[in-house]
């Protein structure tokens, strides 16, 4: 072991006075095509946020022009896309839930939120079905991790009449193997009013 110890200080010692010496020359050639990077942008965290709101007004917009079918065969694709059901649990809290179903774990359970019309969750009356039609999102801070991105802040939705509601929202977006950037985390509020 002390062999060792005194090989591996060889070999350092040995490191640095090459890398400080000026005759000293080497070069890395490196394949970037075999670089792997898993690591999530902050271009990617708003473009995920960006396609977000998308998906909300296009889901209100695809149940103003083709139905319940067509609003609910949108939002069950919008989950498959963007949300990380595929990778476990989502820890989903949406705003308008109670108790007892106020967590949504399972794709079923969003789904149900989004646009209703399932009996196992007869309280959901569709939150995408609202006549979205602009969403605009504003953050606080945004915590990036390596492949996990946190963000807080405001989001503000505008319906066909105008009306602003704003909801506070935390998401947790985790790149998966496949370079997929999925929320794994979905918490949303409405303001605290004294």
């Amino acid at each position: 072991m002390k062999k060792l110890n005194s090989s591996i200080l060889s070999l350092a010692a040995a490191m640095a006075f090459v890398a400080g010496s000026a005759v000293a020359q080497s070069s890395v050639v490196a394949n970037e095509a075999r670089v792997y990077n898993a690591n999530i942008s902050l271009a990617e965290v708003h473009a995920a946020q960006q396609a977000w709101g998308d998906a909300l007004v296009k889901i209100s917009d695809d149940y103003t022009a083709g139905g319940f079918a067509k609003a609910q065969a949108t939002a069950s694709a919008v989950l498959d896309a963007a949300y990380g059901y595929n990778l476990g649990p989502v820890l989903f809290k949406p705003t308008l839930t109670t108790n007892p179903q106020t967590f949504r774990t399972t794709k079923e359970g969003a789904l149900a939120y989004f646009v209703g019309g399932d009996k196992a969750f007869p309280n959901d009356k569709g939150f995408a079905l609202k006549g979205w039609k602009k969403v605009e999102i504003s953050n606080a801070a945004v915590h990036i991790n390596g492949d996990v991105a946190n963000t807080m802040g405001k989001v503000a939705m505008t319906d066909a009449a105008g009306k602003v509601t704003t909801v506070d929202k935390t998401w947790t977006f985790k790149k998966d193997d496949t370079g997929t950037v999925r929320i794994v985390l979905h918490h949303s509020s409405l303001p605290y009013a004294n």
